[in-house]
């Protein structure tokens, strides 16, 4: 399994999480079929944001109905581990909804993508940058 995301968009997400590197930043990736177009970033709402996440519901659910309306297929999100490895996380595996989405974690100053695999499961993405 794979997904494309072009270089511009990589280095969007990794120097986003470089501005606030003491809390976790998230998104929504946009795009068609495996190919990551584009990335909105969203504002955090966890308690804890320097060791979770969860995005602001409002542009989740905007997203979700743009995408009902015609607008940009939601891919998936993104998100950044400031301390941890770019692999999904206990917290990220509890979240996960099983739907098929794509997960791109932002570690160390590079991307690792991740398509949910059942509730709780993740199967790793090979990234091809476009």
């Amino acid at each position: 399994m794979f997904v494309e995301i072009s270089s511009a968009l990589v280095d969007g997400m990794i120097a986003e999480a470089a501005r606030t590197p003491d809390v976790e930043v998230c998104g929504l990736l946009f795009g068609k079929g495996d190919c990551a177009l584009s990335f909105q970033p969203t504002r955090n709402v966890a308690a804890d944001a320097a060791r979770h996440f969860e995005m602001d519901p409002a542009a989740l659910l905007a997203a979700h109905k743009a995408e009902r309306g015609g607008g940009a297929r939601l891919l998936g999100h993104y998100h950044s581990h400031p301390s941890g490895a770019g692999a999904p996380s206990w917290h990220d595996r509890a979240a996960s909804s099983g739907t098929g989405r794509l997960w791109i974690i932002i570690a160390a100053g590079s991307v690792t993508a991740w398509r949910e695999h059942g509730t709780n499961d993740f199967e790793p993405c090979r990234i091809h940058i476009c």
